[in-house]
């Protein structure tokens, strides 16, 4: 179960849309499941309009108003062409405004794989939510805060889902203030998915679940008619380019590359230590810069978890710092300070050549340890950023390959405390990532990009068994069906086009012929008859008292003379 909570000052604009018709028409029989009893003995369960929504978000904001309680939080300013922080001219330091945020909003939704719940069982998880928030109960200690949850209908992306609006003052005036409230709700939605008997979203154990989308992403990649908002496509090009990279150094000038603004994070009064990265998309028109952090686009793209897969090395240290400072000058024009092998082009007949160095990783985790969760996340990420750098090469549009990166990439997640350095023996995929961004999608290639498809594939199912022996059977069944549909769709494709080449390849060979020498071979292969090479093999029958089978044949002609000879005259 996915909880996204947002801030707000207007309770009737939040309640009007929770009952409107939605941005896309998809809200259907908007109606309460839990609440403040009061609000819920006047609206029960029938289907609110407009007017009951207005009502009810006065009902909400009467504590607020009767005690004139005001409640605000600091928004940071950012400028809205480069995306570049706002200073204050007095401290130097990050500008903010204060903003009203008395209305909290949270949406709960559920995996596909819960199906649809009835809205008895939402409203007791709606119930327990508020009250192991702190929001409400009898065991808070505080008096409470009102609240509605409000059911209209499926996601557009068909999830079945609720929303929760609580009223950030309490019934005594005093503001209902919830420490850590964004990282609470997931904790609760953890403690819900246990106790309800809903599908972990990420098993207590094992890795942890992907990065959710945020609704606000969702609708500006709408407004661009964009086909998946910019977080994904930045997550694979990052990927793609960390596993590509051999060193911190080659994974900055990579992001170049792959067209991305990318701007360093420094330790404070430093400019040789950095801690963090940001990335965006190169803004089209008067767009804004909309600038990500690695760890939002997932938990394993953090410039620490990063470095744990790169060499801890003094001199590869100085020159990673040497290329983040020189995309901090001007993240728009950043030309790299060291170049390196990224600016060569390899032979596509390399595919063959690393299909076979991957053989040495494939016998090196047949004695990796299922338990050893750490080095399977290393062999999930390189996997998956191969998956992700063939996807930016193949698919205009986010297709099989982007969808395999993102199953073996949910392996990789895990909590911090859990990830180790990649193990020094561990051979490498960097090489085969590197190859792919640069020589993959050439159609000529097809049979040695198969090859090396293949490969992967095998490392696939490696990560998928490790899962199956670890006792997560749910990541397991992700994986086969990602083996058995995703990625048996790409090498059907490669089938195809291999066979293509070679009847291309043969009419070519033939059309270069000289007319009299074409027609040679063609006399040549006219003059053969078509079939098996092969002789066939007779197996003699046993003699039948006097004579061979030929004599057997003379008699039965003698014994229906009639019958020949309406034969012949036919």
């Amino acid at each position: 179960m996915i909880a996204n909570v947002t801030y707000g000052g207007n309770m009737g604009g939040l309640m009007t849309y929770l009952v409107g018709e939605g941005r896309a028409n998809e809200h259907t029989e908007q109606h309460l499941i839990a609440g403040d009893s009061a609000i819920m003995a006047m609206h029960g369960y029938e289907v609110l309009d407009r007017q009951a929504a207005l009502q009810i978000a006065r009902d909400l904001d009467e504590p607020r108003q009767v005690y004139g309680t005001q409640v605000q939080r600091s928004v940071k300013q950012f400028d809205r062409t480069t995306g570049e922080p706002v200073l204050d001219p007095v401290t130097g330091r990050q500008a903010s405004v204060k903003q009203d945020a008395n209305v909290w909003h949270c949406s709960l939704s559920l995996s596909a794989e819960d199906g649809h719940l009835a809205d008895e069982k939402w409203g007791a998880i709606a119930t327990d939510f508020v009250n192991r928030m702190g929001f409400a109960g009898d065991d808070i200690g505080k008096a409470n805060a009102r609240w509605v949850a409000v059911r209209h209908g499926d996601s557009k992306n068909g999830n079945d889902h609720i929303h929760i609006a609580v009223s950030l003052v309490r019934e005594d005036g005093t503001k209902a203030h919830i420490p850590y409230d964004k990282r609470l709700s997931q904790t609760v939605s953890r403690e819900l998915e246990r106790d309800h008997g809903l599908v972990q979203l990420h098993p207590e154990g094992r890795e942890l679940g992907e990065r959710g989308i945020v609704p606000g992403a969702r609708e500006a990649a709408r407004a661009r008619a964009a086909v998946e908002p910019d977080v994904r496509r930045l997550e694979r090009s990052v990927r793609a380019a960390a596993s590509a990279a051999s060193d911190e150094g080659e994974f900055v000038r990579r992001l170049r590359q792959e067209g991305l603004l990318v701007r360093p994070r420094f330790a404070a009064g430093r400019n040789d230590v950095v801690q963090g990265y940001t990335v965006a998309l190169r803004p089209e028109g008067d767009e804004p810069v909309r600038w990500h952090g690695g760890g939002t686009l997932a938990r394993d793209l953090t410039l620490p978890q990063l470095r744990k897969g790169w060499p801890d090395e003094p001199l590869k240290a100085s020159e990673a710092a040497a290329e983040w400072r020189s995309t901090a000058k001007n993240p728009w024009k950043y030309e790299p300070a060291h170049p390196g092998r990224e600016q060569g082009a390899p032979s596509p007949e390399l595919f063959q050549k690393y299909a076979a160095d991957m053989d040495r990783l494939h016998q090196y985790i047949t004695s990796v340890d299922p338990s050893d969760r750490a080095t399977w996340a290393h062999v999930a990420r390189e996997t998956a950023g191969a998956y992700a750098a063939w996807s930016r090469r193949m698919e205009p549009t986010p297709g099989p390959l982007a969808d395999a990166a993102r199953s073996l990439a949910r392996s990789a997640h895990l909590p911090a405390r859990d990830a180790r350095p990649r193990p020094a023996g561990m051979p490498s995929n960097a090489a085969s990532t590197a190859l792919i961004l640069a020589a993959a999608g050439k159609k000529q290639n097809a049979a040695l990009e198969m090859i090396l498809f293949r490969q992967l594939a095998v490392t696939t199912r490696a990560v998928m068994r490790a899962h199956k022996a670890a006792g997560d059977s749910r990541r397991a069944g992700e994986l086969s069906q990602t083996l058995r549909g995703q990625l048996t769709a790409v090498r059907d494709g490669y089938t195809m086009q291999d066979e293509t080449n070679q009847r291309e390849s043969w009419e070519a060979a033939r059309a270069a012929l000289s007319p009299e020498l074409r027609e040679s071979r063609e006399m040549i292969a006219a003059a053969f008859p078509t079939g098996s090479p092969v002789p066939t093999t007779l197996t003699p029958r046993e003699h039948e008292g006097d004579g061979s089978l030929l004599a057997k044949r003379a008699r039965q002609a003698r014994s229906q003379p009639d019958r020949d000879r309406g034969d012949r005259g036919r």
